[in-house]
């Protein structure tokens, strides 16, 4: 179901680029309309880049939704386990704070500032699997998985049909990966980096006070 839906979305993308209109995720941001959230994100950076396993449990609501299903602390460090400087928590997060995000509603009624906005600003959440969004500006999407391949065409914020996830550089020296995705024009490579699924990782924060509690780490739908 989800994959024709999938491939419905693409095809009505490729006829609207036809048309002349590229469809296009832009970036937002709603977080610097509180002036508290900048305050936060900078010392829960500080937190992950210092591998702060105190201050970052410190900042983990109780209720916490975990993306195995099971809500709470305890399910939260069994999945990420905080104490190790290993645990992709200190990646994962830090990422997500680098993208944009929204404010919503939760289930129970109250406002929570979720990121990234890639996944809350999708246009069809019935048409998530094998799509994604380049996340940077003029991106260039290569002929082959290789900075120095040539340049098919440019790329920003637009929607595209994923081909492969993970596709190493050609250059077997290098740690790069890539992702090879299909536009309209053709196929190509991006950076790994230069593009996000909205089924990856998602997180949730809800202001407590003065200060902020991460309610979700979740992933897919």
């Amino acid at each position: 179901m989800i994959r024709r839906a999938f491939y419905v979305l693409v095809l009505a993308l490729f006829t609207t680029c036809a048309a002349g209109q590229d469809i296009r995720l832009t970036p937002v941001d709603e977080g610097s309309s509180d002036p508290t959230w900048p305050r936060f994100k900078s010392r829960l950076l500080a937190a992950l880049e210092q591998r702060d396993q105190r201050y970052v449990l410190s900042i983990v609501d109780r209720g916490i939704r975990n993306y195995s299903g099971t809500d709470g602390v305890a399910e939260f460090r069994k999945l990420w386990e905080p104490q190790s400087s290993g645990s992709p928590l200190w990646v994962e997060l830090r990422k997500l704070l680098f993208l944009g995000g929204v404010f919503v509603k939760s289930e129970k009624g109250n406002s929570e500032f979720c990121l990234p906005y890639v996944y809350y600003r999708w246009p069809d959440k019935d048409t998530l699997d094998e799509a994604a969004a380049v996340i940077a500006k003029e991106t260039l999407m290569k002929a082959a998985p290789s900075a120095n391949a040539g340049t098919l065409q440019t790329l920003s914020y637009d929607l595209v049909a994923v081909i492969d996830w993970e596709v190493d550089d050609a250059d077997k020296t290098s740690a790069q990966k890539w992702v090879k995705l299909k536009t309209r024009q053709s196929h190509g490579y991006v950076p790994e980096e230069h593009i996000r699924s909205p089924l990856e990782y998602r997180a949730c924060f809800a202001k407590n006070g003065a200060g902020w509690r991460m309610t979700a780490l979740e992933v897919g739908e």
